[in-house]
């Protein structure tokens, strides 16, 4: 087990703590405290078929609040994603080395790199093709040196093909660039595929083409997990009196490949290679994953769409016409109402129910939407318990402090994701 790491949470020691049984693992979070803050322990009460459900509920802070505390290697911006102190949680305490650890809304693939890093099998799905693109190379990263050697041999002035709409983000120079990167890749996905280091390069190419700091290939715009539209960049270029700058693209690729590289030292490099097999990913809706075998998974972590809170689609626009994705072709899981939210978390939860072992845990994270009101956790347990699930406990970590709340310029107590909801449930 590698990689930055808080102090394990129950021991006080750098040791994991030993696989726990339902009734343990309930014993140590009321028991758990955090900088001398104990552990409220409170119920859910969710209706499931008329009848109501109660919960053991766990509120406190379970892991850190403070960012980059992780691997390097997760240091990629996605909508909506965890911290990996999320499910690296659940995975030391629930699953031993080798066990299969999955993620069906798999997003920047949090769930699946730590489970890897922790030597788990990692497994992961997700309907958006931008997910795989964004996973598979952080799970065999190339050396500094063979980017370095990639980016020296491209041709950066070779013909490039971008719409002039562009030129709303982009210096033209280094548009052009950045077209040129772009042509070089689909010639190679035409041709066979990409290799590891050239899966490398476009990963960080796409988590670089938007930014609101000179580390982007862009002039200052949204964070880089929200593609802002030509019309909205248009009115903050206008706003702030701003042109785009001129941006060295590969200068930029190679100081982020070395800031992700940053913890892949010897022992990374070691599990990674040494996992005890290789990553399984898959591009598919959660629902209908028959790829996987039944009953092949000791644990899931994951978080879905939270109803129409992310607009995953708009957001990733950008990212998407780098890759040649047509958005139009992925059919994401974008509701309103919570009725129709329900119905296609049934669906997943009897997917799920089918790929877990007998004594598999499902730790199913909700997040927190429209200020509280609406409690997904509450909706979330009659869907477990329609696949034949147990929901075991339900986990809140309550902190002080979110990026969010702080990107957005708000205050932490009164808008922004101030807790994780987790259900965590067992299959008998």
């Amino acid at each position: 087990m590698i990689g930055r790491r808080e102090p394990s949470l129950f021991d006080g020691t750098t040791d994991p703590p030993p696989l726990l049984e339902p009734r343990s693992f309930k014993g140590h979070l009321q028991a758990f405290t955090w900088e001398g803050r104990g552990t409220e322990v409170l119920e859910t009460i969710a209706d499931h078929a008329g009848r109501p459900v109660v919960v053991d509920t766990f509120v406190n802070e379970f892991w850190t609040s403070r960012q980059r505390a992780a691997h390097s290697l997760h240091e990629i911006s996605y909508r909506a994603c965890f911290k990996p102190q999320l499910p690296r949680f659940f995975i030391e305490r629930l699953t031993r080395p080798c066990d299969t650890v999955y993620d069906p809304f798999m997003g920047r693939g949090t769930t699946v790199l730590e489970a890897a890093l922790l030597g788990r099998t990692a497994t992961g799905c997700d309907i958006n093709p931008l997910s795989r693109i964004l996973v598979e190379p952080r799970l065999r990263p190339p050396t500094l040196e063979a980017v370095a050697a990639r980016l020296a041999a491209l041709d950066w002035h070779g013909p490039a093909d971008f719409p002039e709409d562009l030129l709303t983000f982009y210096h033209p120079d280094t548009l052009r660039e950045i077209g040129a990167l772009r042509a070089h890749f689909l010639r190679q996905l035409e041709g066979g595929g990409l290799d590891q280091v050239d899966q490398w390069i476009r990963m960080v190419a796409v988590n670089r083409l938007t930014g609101h700091s000179p580390g982007f290939f862009s002039v200052y715009t949204l964070p880089p997990n929200q593609a802002a539209s030509v019309s909205a960049q248009r009115k903050i270029n206008a706003d702030r009196n701003q042109t785009p700058p001129r941006r060295d693209v590969r200068r930029l690729i190679l100081r982020k490949t070395r800031s992700l590289l940053a913890d892949c030292d010897r022992d990374t490099r070691r599990v990674l290679e040494g996992a005890p097999g290789p990553a399984r990913l898959h591009t598919a809706a959660a629902g209908a994953t028959r790829d996987i075998a039944p009953a092949s998974v000791d644990l899931a972590v994951t978080s879905p769409p939270f109803l129409d809170v992310v607009d995953y689609a708009g957001d990733n626009w950008l990212r998407c016409w780098f890759c040649g994705i047509v958005p139009a072709d992925v059919h994401l899981t974008v509701v309103k109402r919570i009725e129709d939210w329900r119905h296609e978390m049934k669906r997943v939860f009897i997917e799920l129910a089918r790929i877990l072992k007998p004594g598999g845990h499902v730790a199913f994270e909700v997040g927190e939407v429209r200020a509280g009101r609406l409690r997904l956790e509450e909706h979330v347990i009659p869907c477990g318990l329609q696949a034949g699930l147990d929901p075991l406990l339900v986990l809140i970590n309550s902190q002080r402090f979110t990026k969010t709340a702080a990107c957005w310029g708000v205050d932490n107590n009164a808008k922004g994701t101030n807790t994780n909801r987790v259900v965590l449930f067992r299959k008998p």
